[in-house]
């Protein structure tokens, strides 16, 4: 596998730390999750439903690592630690600002005990600046940077996006700038620090809308399942529900047009570009629409992917989950040991998605095969 023989030592909670871990993880890294004494990583109890004690989240973003229990407060414990992180290749947390500082995982001194190390740091809001001590979740942050401002109905409230997507993408900028570290590190021999937050994921995904007010003065409306920079992209109400159109470019608004019938909107000048159909839009949106009520979804489906035009019909979960391309992708793999089916990596290579070689650890259950003296000693032979 292609991280095998990387160690990385993982105090993660929740999602955006522990995602990190599973990534490197699933592509064989010996992840070493250190969890607190009684209740280990918050994610164990966001339930029900639970599945052999933990919630589905933690078994989501903890499978193929190993759970060792250590006492911040224990001076013996936390030096077994240091021991078990001096042969370690990566040290990853998202711990609460301060915390590191009080329990003596900061990054000086661990990399003053192991200078190959790459010290990985996940925050709320940064490793700077007025706000860096200050904690932070999901929805904060989808709130703080601006997300929640561009989400929902035009004439609607803010609204939060259906899942975690500051986290999640936190998690994966943190896997590659850690993996990065790691190939750097094969030229230098030397570790460093690797600093991401949730904010500065949060305004990375909104970077076109301030990139946009910086230019234009202008503050980006909502736009619902809509685009303020193309026409026609969003959803369209058929006879018997929604269908979302993703009309990208000239070419393809031809192809609508004469699959709606319109074949005109193809010579008139207002339609002639992008930026001309932008200057028009509320006229051709209604003209759409009311073209589009006529018929049912089926038969625009068929009559547009006949066209060229891509559209999608909106799926509930379960329509996504019954779907022959979801199956075919063979995305959602059974948890081993558990009764349970998971997600996988969202990616192959050479054809193989990561395996999942364990379920997710139940807590401290490696505790003693880690920590023991001996075993730390033969790690190294």
């Amino acid at each position: 596998m292609p991280l095998s023989g990387v160690k990385v030592v993982e105090v993660g909670l929740n999602l955006a730390g522990p995602l990190a871990g599973v990534i490197m993880a699933d592509l064989g890294a010996d992840v070493i999750k250190i969890e607190r004494p009684e209740t280990g990583d918050d994610a164990r109890a966001w339930g029900p439903p639970f599945v052999d004690d933990a919630a589905l989240p933690f078994h989501n973003m903890n499978r193929n690592k190993r759970s060792v229990v250590v006492n911040f407060k224990n001076p013996e414990e936390m030096e077994q630690l240091y021991t078990l992180i001096e042969r370690t290749d990566i040290f990853l947390h998202n711990l609460r600002p301060g915390v590191t500082e009080q329990v003596g995982l900061e990054a000086d001194v661990l990399l003053s005990r192991n200078p190959q190390l790459i010290y990985c740091a996940v925050t709320a809001f940064g490793h700077k600046g007025p706000l860096q001590k200050k904690p932070g979740y999901e929805i904060l942050l989808q709130a703080f940077a601006g997300l929640m401002s561009l989400t929902g109905q035009e004439d609607g409230p803010p609204v939060r996006m259906g899942t975690s997507v500051v986290d999640y993408g936190t998690g994966m900028w943190t896997a590659i700038a850690a993996l990065a570290a790691l190939r750097k590190r094969d030229r230098t021999g030397r570790g460093c620090v690797i600093q991401t937050s949730l904010f500065e994921t949060a305004i990375f995904l909104v970077s076109t809308a301030l990139v946009q007010y910086q230019k234009t003065g202008k503050a980006p409306a909502r736009h619902a399942t809509g685009s303020p920079r193309q026409v026609a992209f969003g959803a369209f109400e058929t006879k018997n529900g929604p269908l979302v159109l993703g009309v990208a470019n000239s070419r393809l608004f031809f192809k609508l047009a004469k699959a709606l019938g319109r074949e005109e909107w193809t010579t008139d000048p207002r339609y002639r570009t992008n930026a001309d159909r932008m200057d028009h839009r509320d006229h051709l949106i209604q003209e759409i629409k009311s073209h589009i009520l006529q018929e049912t979804k089926e038969i625009w489906m068929e009559r547009l992917e006949a066209a060229g035009v891509p559209c999608a019909p909106i799926l509930s979960i379960p329509e996504v989950l019954a779907q022959p391309q979801t199956q075919a992708m063979d995305i959602l793999r059974p948890e081993p040991e558990a009764n349970l089916e998971i997600m996988a990596l969202p990616f192959s290579i050479n054809g193989q998605r990561p395996e999942f070689r364990s379920r997710a650890p139940k807590l401290g259950e490696h505790t003693d095969e880690v920590l023991k003296a001996k075993h730390i000693v033969d790690d190294t032979d």
